[in-house]
């Protein structure tokens, strides 16, 4: 792809290191910004500035955060019993957003994957462990994708938590997606789904 400008190449070669960000959509995005007025393009800059080199990680919970204890971990009205662990920070944005959760979380920081060299040194799980004793803490909930690293994630902070005398370790329930076609998931999917049924009330 040839460039009229060089400074145009370099913001295109930038963009387009961003996932999901072609070498066309960067274009589209630079020429944008460049007729896009001077403040907006300056506002968009600073933003993304200040996002890089001031937000900082909870103390507690390892989700991001603009100070050492993030607004969920500091809300007195959450409930500090219920502990939900994930793998990652988009975990805790998209439980948040069915606004059905009221506890509290934990970010493990990724999965155990012998493969990729990550063990459970590497991960978050020391500080979870260190949050239960002398705490309020009643219930755990393993809310990690089921993979295969998911699943070993899962068992392996199961086994540890089974120390914890009066706690409570449970998983979210694995079943088929609202509109979903049975004949379309996959096996384990809907075995699982069988396992899990809830009984209607009569």
């Amino acid at each position: 792809m040839e460039f009229p400008s060089k400074l145009i190449e370099n913001a295109v070669g930038e963009l387009s290191k961003l996932p999901g960000i072609g070498k066309k959509t960067a274009l589209r995005l630079a020429l944008h910004l460049l007729k896009a007025e001077t403040d907006t393009t300056a506002s968009l800059a600073e933003a993304l500035a200040k996002m890089r080199f001031e937000i900082t990680y909870c103390h507690t919970c390892h989700s991001i955060s603009d100070a050492e204890e993030c607004s969920i971990c500091a809300n007195k009205l959450r409930d500090h019993s219920t502990v939900c662990v994930v793998s990652d920070i988009r975990d805790v944005i998209a439980i948040e957003n069915t606004a059905q959760y009221q506890g509290v979380y934990h970010v493990l920081g990724g999965v155990i994957s012998p493969i990729e060299g990550i063990g459970p040194s590497d991960l978050n799980i020391d500080s979870l462990l260190a949050r239960i004793p002398d705490s309020e803490v009643k219930e755990v909930i393993l809310a990690i994708s089921p993979t295969m690293e998911g699943d070993t994630t899962a068992f392996y902070l199961s086994r540890k938590l089974r120390d914890f005398e009066g706690v409570h370790i449970s998983t979210i329930a694995r079943g088929i997606p609202m509109g979903g076609e049975l004949e379309y998931a996959d096996e384990i999917t809907l075995g699982r789904s069988i396992v899990d049924r809830q009984r209607q009330a009569r």
